[in-house]
């Protein structure tokens, strides 16, 4: 099975918070990060439903010339990692010794794109975009601004799967130490905020409308679901290897266990059920665990009506009916999109550290695919040892990672 792979530091810029501590209480008491944004409605969106993520203010942090090529998904990236970081107990002076991996899951830069396109169109020059635009533009920005900033050295790729590509930079992350490819790997997810990230998702209907009580728009699995709410932010984890941990006498905080993956090379949209079936099963196989073996699962259901009802025949088809405690953390976060895998890594850590179960909020009424679950309908007690995370993406990829506690 090769070299275990624990996590040493975990970072996050979320709408429940921005350190583990407050994002820990926002689970536990229900808190909904989803607001009404005025300024989608004056842009003619269907929705103006989103999650409220405040803008980092990294002026007295990095230099004018540093900030010049970093994005918004950068910047939430940023912070995430630096806490990340600081946690594992990894400092300049190590990383300047030993060349740590970068994996970081982005699928856009749209608001970079739109700004400096705007900018070329108003001024019919494109002398003024500015020197750090191009880097801001490009899908690998984030990645770029990390490995420069942190002094990553061993690897910088970017992962673009969807809304899984959090997952899979996790899980690419945890295979190549596992593989002996290197010993530190950063990684993570992202996704930006602002309405030009989401305009072409509103134009196809797929948010939901319930503005007039935007904390009960998002409701995964619930029978009167009408659409995800776009959320973001960033999230961040430091994996190595176990023996690296303990040779810097690091404290790991999880194992990871498996990754499992797949596509269901069916519908560039419409999620299918063997798919998720099958990532889940890996995920389970590469971490020689049964499904009796896990005691919670953080469901990737954001809300829509056929995504929650083909995720819940998957789960029920593979661990049986109401046998494990499922939450989607959407209700309160909104869909994460790139971020999702890796935030909802963090958010089950947490559940997993404290010893509850976080509800998924506005669950009230189970449709006939939801009903075949152990929905957790409340915030409760409840300690397990071992967690599965589901991510799934437009294009039909599936990524599933298993988490054991240390």
């Amino acid at each position: 099975m090769g070299r275990r792979v624990v996590i040493t530091g975990m970072g996050i810029w979320s709408t429940l918070g921005q350190t583990l501590d407050q994002v820990r209480d926002a689970l536990y008491e229900g808190k909904c990060g989803i607001v009404v944004d005025a300024q989608r409605k004056e842009l003619g969106f269907r929705s103006a439903l989103t999650s409220f993520v405040p803008r980092p203010e990294l002026k007295g942090e990095l230099s004018r010339q540093a900030r010049s090529t970093m994005g918004e998904p950068s910047l939430y990236a940023y912070c995430a990692t630096r806490d990340a970081l600081r946690q594992a107990g990894v400092d300049p002076d190590y990383l300047d010794a030993h060349p740590a991996g970068l994996i970081y899951g982005n699928d856009s830069t749209a608001d970079a794109i739109c700004r400096t396109h705007d900018t070329i169109r108003d001024m019919k020059s494109t002398s003024l975009c500015g020197s750090g635009a191009v880097f801001q533009c490009m899908n690998s920005s984030v990645t770029m601004n990390l490995s420069v900033l942190f002094h990553l050295r061993g690897l910088s790729l970017t992962v673009s799967a969807a809304c899984a590509s959090g997952s899979h930079a996790v899980g690419l992350a945890s295979t190549l130490i596992r593989d002996g490819l290197l010993d530190m790997v950063v990684c993570g997810g992202t996704q930006e905020v602002n309405p030009n990230a989401t305009g072409s998702f509103d134009g196809i209907e797929a948010f939901s409308i319930r503005e007039d009580a935007p904390e009960k728009a998002s409701r995964p699995f619930d029978r009167d679901r009408d659409g995800l709410v776009p959320g973001g932010g960033a999230a961040s984890l430091v994996l190595e290897s176990l023996e690296s941990a303990q040779k810097r006498g690091a404290k790991p905080l999880a194992e990871v266990l498996g990754y499992g993956f797949s596509a269901d090379g069916q519908h560039i949209s419409t999620p299918g059920v063997d798919g998720p079936f099958m990532a889940m099963s890996l995920a389970l196989q590469r971490a020689g665990l049964s499904p009796a073996d896990i005691g919670y699962i953080n469901a990737h259901a954001t809300s829509t009506v056929l995504g929650d009802a083909n995720e819940a025949r998957a789960i029920a088809r593979l661990f049986g009916e109401k046998t494990v405690p499922v939450t989607s953390t959407k209700g309160q976060t909104g869909h994460e999109m790139w971020m999702a895998g890796a935030s909802e890594l963090i958010y089950s850590y947490l559940m997993m550290r404290d010893g509850f179960l976080a509800a998924s909020l506005n669950f009230e009424h189970p449709d006939e695919e939801s009903a075949r679950l152990q929905i957790v309908q409340q915030t409760r007690e409840g300690r397990f040892d071992t967690f599965l995370s589901n991510s799934f993406g437009f294009g039909g990829t599936n990524a599933a990672l298993v988490v054991q506690k240390l």
